[in-house]
């Protein structure tokens, strides 16, 4: 026994380190193992990676794993060593019962890219399992009058392996009476079969006993014993003999329990107790003889236990029909198991990228899934789909494998995730089906640039403060994360001279559009700019928007008044005669108002006035017109006030007095505006200008008598030197100069006259020719002077008089008086 075992751990050894790798050609590869059953747990298979021609780190970097489905994890992929080892007991009679040869398959996938693997490993079988016998003891009852020849059928041992390791003879223990014929059905199953060689005495022998020994074939060899007790009895010379040899049967999986079968029928010549025949099941594999019953008096057989069509296709149970005499007959039933549409298919989803870009191109491999359907025939073919409005499609790749693909091209900006369900419906009626869903999110690229939301338009209002927050330009990215992250950008350009940053400036972050200073609409009524947009993408994308600043009035100019011009502290006076009629134009007050709109639109009042029943002003035009014939009661100075007020809010006003003298001759009009209280502070004033004026006077004229003797005597030095010098001079003057006996200095086109008095109330003058029409314009009531100005000028002298030497001076041309 102990040498037995030494060559059977030589074998299992031996077994163990025989491994068969056959590569298969296919759409990326198959390989092919075969190892022995009952290997420890980390017992190595192959070395995956040497027999696929992969690295180690593309095991690593594509994630390597082992896809089995709903099979049982029996292997390990080690992918620090690129190895497959063994991860769980592997019981080949487990695994595949009678099935030969034993196999199972699985995949290994990687991933980045996707790459799927076949791996097949076929599990040889061990010696590992005994024949066994269904009872300890076989109890026979045989007549003595059995004839020699006459056949008894023994119950035949059941071994779960397979191959040569499986049940190969029977051995009957030594006795006088009988011998041993094995005989093998069809389907190579071994039963014994023991011949009466020397008849029976029961006189002699009423009791025998022996021993039934079933060998396999396994080195070394295991054996199962079962005792035979044999009675005998009297004679009964006719054994029951089945109507067929051969019963063939369907029944359908899943067929309630106590569901009929067939009736196995044998006749037996015999009568009374011979003649009653029993029957009952032999020779049953592993648990049929648990989905089956027989009835022993009928020979009807039924449904005992489930059947499962995807266990069990056919069962083949042999049937024993026995007399009360001992003698037997043995028939085989067979019963083959029809489909039904029992099991809904299953999806195994091996790889799945649950993110990808939505620039990837269409036939993009989204997923990779397996479909399986453990019914067969049709009930077993699979058709795989998802809804048709989805951007997607299934190809098949390997048997039972299929891609799902992208069918065009994504837009993140469209839609951003997808919720994929994959439906598997067989050809079963009525079909069978199963759904899985897979969510999908699509990433994001910066394939969208920014886009403004509207024409950028705005107004500001003048003399706003630094730092006004003048607009806020906003642009929208379609783009998610750092690719729709917008920031703003002021392009430089130059407005009237000035770069437009130094006008305004733009937040990077939200847009806002700042006054950098305070706006004048009188100097810039609008300007444009360019704002860029642009996202933090990579590489980043932008747009620009054109942003006009209307720059909005303010009525911040008073309205400036161009005539009557008002000038230091002298009044104009507009001499009305006095036959003027109703509506005489005296004058026109002129003023504008820099501002625009509402804000220049120029209204004119009359304020104040000596007579108001005398004088009007035109609302519009400034028009001051006589309201009523002028008399001779009327006063000859008229002083009128009117104030020029614009439209603005609040409205801006400015004010101009009008003096107006009602006379008909000039010299009434000069004596009544020089008629004024003599004011001793005025003279004071006026003398102190004088002498102060005389001082400045002297000192120029005796610096400029200096300045003529130094130059004089510099020229009759450089005379004398040209002299000497023998060579010609040529004195040089200045264009219009005039030496009169060497001291002139002016040109000759002015002349002086200075006309002193000592008392300037009434002043004489006296005129070279004739005045055309004037214009007089008189100084404040509390002064002594009087200005005249001609629109003509003609030459004449004119002499003042002052008790303050007040020196008066004639220009030929045009001029003014003062007194």
């Amino acid at each position: 026994i102990k040498a037995g075992l030494l060559n059977w751990k030589h074998c299992l050894l031996t077994c163990q380190l025989f491994i068969f790798v056959s590569v298969i050609s296919t759409i990326n590869a198959q390989i092919r193992y075969s190892i022995p059953e009952e290997m420890k747990k980390g017992s190595l298979i192959g070395n995956v990676a040497q027999d696929l021609g992969l690295d180690l780190n593309r095991l690593r970097s594509g994630r390597a794993r082992i896809v089995t489905g709903e099979n049982n994890q029996y292997t390990e992929l080690r992918t620090d060593k690129g190895i497959l080892v063994v991860n769980e007991r592997i019981d080949r009679e487990e695994l595949c019962g009678d099935v030969t040869p034993c196999s199972f398959s699985f995949e290994i996938i990687l991933e980045n890219p996707i790459e799927l693997h076949r791996v097949t490993v076929e599990i040889l079988d061990v010696n590992d399992h005994a024949p066994t016998f269904k009872n300890n003891v076989i109890n026979l009852e045989i007549s003595e009058s059995a004839t020699i020849g006459s056949h008894f059928v023994l119950e035949s041992a059941y071994d779960p392996d397979a191959g040569i390791h499986s049940l190969q003879k029977y051995v009957l223990s030594r006795n006088d009476n009988f011998a041993l014929k094995q005989h093998s059905n069809a389907d190579g199953i071994t039963f014994a079969v023991m011949i009466l060689q020397k008849p029976l005495d029961r006189e002699l022998h009423p009791h025998l006993s022996l021993k039934l020994i079933a060998v396999d074939g396994g080195t070394p060899q295991r054996s199962g014993t079962v005792n035979i007790e044999i009675t005998v009895l009297d004679a009964n010379d006719n054994p029951p003999v089945f109507n067929q040899s051969l019963y063939t049967a369907t029944v359908t999986e899943n067929a309630p329990i106590g569901t009929y079968i067939t009736t196995v029928n044998a006749s037996d010549a015999d009568s009374g107790s011979n003649g009653l025949v029993t029957y009952t099941f032999s020779n049953l594999k592993g648990k049929s003889g648990e989905k089956f019953e027989i009835d022993s008096v009928s020979g009807k057989i039924t449904v005992a236990d489930n059947i499962d069509f995807e266990k069990d296709k056919k069962y083949e149970i042999r049937v024993i029909a026995k007399d009360q005499g001992g003698l037997s007959d043995a028939t085989k039933v067979v019963i083959e198991v029809t489909d039904i549409n029992d099991n809904a298919p299953v999806i195994n989803i091996m790889s799945f990228s649950s993110l990808i870009s939505e620039d990837v191109p269409p036939g993009t491999t989204i997923a990779v899934f397996n479909v399986k359907d453990a019914d067969s025939e049709r009930n077993g073919q699979i058709a795989c789909s998802i809804d048709s409005s989805l951007p997607f499609k299934i190809q098949s790749s390997l048997t039972n494998y299929y891609n799902l693909l992208s069918d065009v091209a994504f837009d993140r900006e469209m839609k951003t995730e997808y919720n994929i369900t994959i439906t598997a419906t067989d050809s079963g009626s009525p079909p069978l089906f199963t759904k899985t869903s897979l969510h999908l999110k699509i990433s994001d690229v910066n394939d969208n640039a920014p886009l403004f939301n509207k024409p950028s338009y705005s107004t500001v209002p003048e003399n706003n403060s630094p730092g006004f927050s003048v607009f806020t330009v906003s642009a929208r990215d379609a783009d998610w994360g750092q690719n729709a992250r917008v920031s703003y950008f002021l392009q430089e350009k130059q407005i009237n001279g000035a770069a437009v940053s130094s006008l305004v400036s733009v937040n990077s972050e939200n847009g806002v559009i700042l006054a950098v200073r305070s706006f004048d609409y009188e100097q810039i009524k609008w300007f444009e700019f360019n704002v860029t947009a642009r996202d933090a993408g990579s590489p980043p994308l932008s747009s620009v928007a054109t942003v006009r600043i209307i720059i909005q009035d303010q009525n911040d100019n008073p309205p400036q008044v161009l005539y009557p011009v008002q000038t230091g502290g002298s009044l104009v006076a507009e001499i009305v005669p006095r036959s003027a009629d109703v509506g005489y134009l005296v004058t026109k007050v002129v003023a504008v108002d820099v501002d625009s709109g509402q804000n220049a639109w120029l209204s004119y009042k009359l304020q104040k006035a000596t007579d108001r029943a005398l004088f009007e002003v035109g609302l519009q035009n400034g028009e001051i017109r006589t309201i009523r014939q002028v008399t001779d009661k009327d006063a000859v100075k008229q002083r009128l006030t009117v104030i020029v007020e614009d439209n603005g809010q609040p409205s801006r006003s400015a004010t101009v007095i009008v003096n107006v003298a009602v006379a008909d001759s000039f010299p009434e009009v000069l004596s009544e505006f020089t008629d004024f209280p003599h004011d001793k502070e005025y003279n004071d004033n006026l003398t102190f200008y004088l002498v102060l004026a005389l001082a400045v006077v002297s000192f120029l004229f005796i610096t400029c008598l200096v300045v003529i003797i130094s130059v004089k005597i510099y020229r009759w030095r450089q005379s004398r030197v040209l002299y000497h010098s023998s060579l010609p001079v040529i004195p040089y003057y200045p264009p219009r100069y005039s030496d009169t006996l060497g001291t002139g200095t002016l040109p000759h086109v002015y002349n002086y006259e200075v006309c002193r008095t000592t008392d300037s109330r009434r002043s004489d003058i006296k005129y070279m020719q004739p005045m055309s029409q004037s214009l007089v314009s008189v100084e404040g009531a509390e002064t002594d002077s009087l200005i005249f100005s001609l629109k003509n000028s003609f030459p004449f002298s004119l002499c003042g008089f002052n008790d303050a030497s007040f020196a008066l001076t004639a220009i030929t041309a045009s001029f003014r008086l003062d007194f």
